[in-house]
């Protein structure tokens, strides 16, 4: 008997160690989709009157408006008064992040590099995540009102201030940006349905809440899709054909530094600021991570006719594994602290 209490401690079970660093089964699932995307490209490159790509466009707008529609006025007021923290975590998530990067523009040659470059300084342009930032920030015990607002107001600030970003960059370059027109595609893509569904809160908001799980699927399908079809274009390119093993473990390595540099930062201001625990929590959570939702999306709409999509989202899913794996141990470590 003693025996089988034994074995059954020590039974191994792949799940719980996945879960434990960090990954959880979407990862995975963006890791196959790159396998699939370099195993057959031809899936994701028609242009029949049936795409996935078009299939894409329309997902795109009903994440948003389920987003919305999940989003209630009340949790919006809940967080609006400690505006020192939303403030720090905006300027943390659109200033301090590009500021980071932006000083490497110049440092590599190689084209190949180049690109990664802009990929990484694309991802430090994005908002902040939503539901993965709020996951944690209750985790960990932080301020769940103030983590849902800054996670909100992050994602519509970001569709004005993201193709800016990427505007200053590029200008001049072959991958020059209609700024006007590319934020009046996010605006009826991204913002629009995310306000129609604010908007049908009242009515149907209970629904989105009963099915939030299955909408989460839905999302992540939807992201998946996008994904595949973005390497399957640089695949066929053959867009990866000059990187090196060594190159992917530098952009690796340079995720993290950056990462942990834009967290160090943070948590610094916090303690400058004197932040409460609750509230040093939500920003630091909030303010050091990156949406992979509205990088796919956007990459969609900024790089719409481009042929580097799938290497310009390498850096940014590199950081999204990431952020996950580091932001889970911490939220863990917090919480035993207690």
């Amino acid at each position: 008997m003693e025996k089988s209490k034994g074995e059954h401690a020590f039974r191994f079970h792949p799940r719980q160690v996945l879960e434990r660093i960090g990954l959880d089964g979407f990862v995975l699932a963006l890791l196959s989709m790159i396998l699939l995307a370099y195993l057959w490209p031809e899936g994701g490159v028609s242009q029949d009157a049936f795409s996935l790509s078009s299939l894409a466009n329309y997902g795109v707008s009903l994440i948003f408006f389920f987003y919305g529609l999940r989003l209630s006025g009340k949790k919006l007021k809940e967080g609006l008064g400690n505006w020192r923290l939303h403030i720090l975590v905006q300027a943390s998530t659109f200033i301090l992040f590009p500021l980071l990067v932006l000083p490497f523009k110049n440092t590599f040659s190689d084209t190949s590099v180049q690109v990664l470059w802009l990929g990484t300084f694309f991802l430090a342009s994005l908002p902040s995540t939503v539901s993965s930032s709020v996951v944690m920030v209750s985790m960990a015990e932080g301020n769940i009102p103030a983590a849902i607002f800054n996670a909100s107001i992050s994602s519509i600030i970001g569709v004005f201030i993201t193709p800016l970003w990427m505007g200053f960059i590029v200008s001049g370059s072959s991958e020059n940006m209609d700024l006007g027109s590319i934020i009046q595609k996010l605006i009826a893509q991204v913002l629009l349905p995310v306000i129609l569904g604010i908007a049908l809160n009242p009515v149907w908001g209970n629904i989105a809440d009963k099915y939030k799980k299955q909408l989460k699927y839905f999302d992540q399908a939807v992201i998946l899709i996008i994904v595949y079809t973005a390497f399957c274009e640089s695949f066929e390119k053959k867009m990866f054909s000059d990187l090196t093993a060594v190159e992917l473990i530098l952009l690796g390595s340079s995720m993290l530094v950056l990462f942990s540099t834009a967290y160090g930062i943070t948590a610094l201001l916090c303690n400058l600021l004197k932040f409460n625990r609750a509230d040093r929590i939500t920003t630091v959570f909030c303010g050091s991570k990156k949406s992979l939702v509205h990088g796919t999306v956007m990459s969609k709409v900024l790089f719409s006719h481009s042929t580097i999509t799938g290497m310009l989202l390498l850096p940014l899913m590199m950081y999204h594994a990431l952020q996950l794996i580091v932001v889970s141990m911490i939220a863990r470590k917090m919480v035993k602290k207690r």
